[in-house]
């Protein structure tokens, strides 16, 4: 399978990209959620993309892998500047239009681009989103053991690579749904993968501190181009409720609740999950 990275410069960001497959295919932008480089995305979740006959570019967000970023704390961009990111990234490949799919923060970032940019992007793929400016009753979020477990980050020993290991191997633990064992030591060693090429680990959790600039209320109802919504049953971070309001948000958008699944692309359903993709992918044109 053909991979190639490229830095992308960004006004004052640098962003780290790589693509998979044969540029000749319709395009397709992954984005990752918060804190996640694009090791979020598996290497056989984009191998099996391009094997469906896709180009797929993954990216390394602001403050995360071998982009830019800035101490701890100092982040001073919005939301808003990390979909111009996607854009960027877009321009400098070539690509007029693509088919970008999202995973949790991602997913609210496509939303934004399939609003504000509606003329780029020709179908959205939302994995374990939220609705982008949701105006309903309040959606369930965060499980009360996923905030116990990062009660604990403001005392973590960042010099401690063991420690620090250990802290981002139990995050996965706890997105993980039940439909699958938790592999650990596979897990281990892409947590090990992504401390080794990362700029500085404690800065991922700037996005934490980030926020959108501008009123984006209800906004997600504006969205036109096809919509595919994967969201599993057991997601201990975005409940299922928030795939259903998306759905049922957005005219014509469909549904695919990924049963004992959690915030996550369990490694034996990458086949089934990639082939919807390629299937949404069809629905639309480039």
């Amino acid at each position: 399978m053909m991979r190639k990275t490229r830095l992308v410069q960004h006004q004052s960001v640098t962003l780290a990209t790589e693509a998979f497959g044969d540029p000749g295919d319709p395009p397709l932008l992954l984005i990752m959620g918060a804190t996640a480089s694009m090791l979020g995305w598996h290497d056989e979740f984009c191998t099996a993309l391009a094997e469906c006959g896709l180009y797929v570019i993954r990216f390394d967000h602001r403050d995360t892998g071998q982009s830019t970023t800035v101490p701890p704390g100092q982040a001073t961009y919005a939301v808003e500047d990390l979909a111009d990111d996607a854009i960027a990234i877009l321009d400098a490949y070539g690509i007029d239009k693509a088919h970008v799919a999202g995973m949790s923060l991602g997913g609210y970032i496509a939303q934004m681009l399939a609003v504000a940019r509606a003329e780029r992007v020709v179908s959205l793929t939302l994995i374990a989103s939220e609705p982008l400016g949701w105006d309903g009753v309040e959606l369930p979020h965060i499980s009360q053991a996923f905030l116990d477990h990062f009660s604990a980050l403001g005392a973590l020993d960042w010099l401690d690579q063991t420690a620090v290991a250990d802290f981002l191997v139990e995050s996965e633990r706890l997105c993980a749904g039940t439909g699958t064992p938790f592999d650990e030591v596979r897990e281990r060693a892409r947590v090990n993968r992504v401390m080794s090429r990362t700029h500085s680990l404690p800065s991922m959790f700037n996005h934490a501190t980030v926020s959108t600039r501008e009123d984006w209320t209800g906004r997600f109802r504006e969205i036109r181009c096809p919509v595919l919504v994967l969201h599993g049953a057991e997601d201990p971070i975005l409940p299922i409720e928030n795939g259903r309001a998306i759905a049922d948000g957005i005219s014509g958008a469909s549904l695919t609740v990924l049963a004992n699944t959690g915030h996550e692309i369990p490694l034996p359903r990458i086949p089934e999950i990639a082939g919807r993709i390629a299937v949404q992918v069809r629905r639309g044109k480039v």
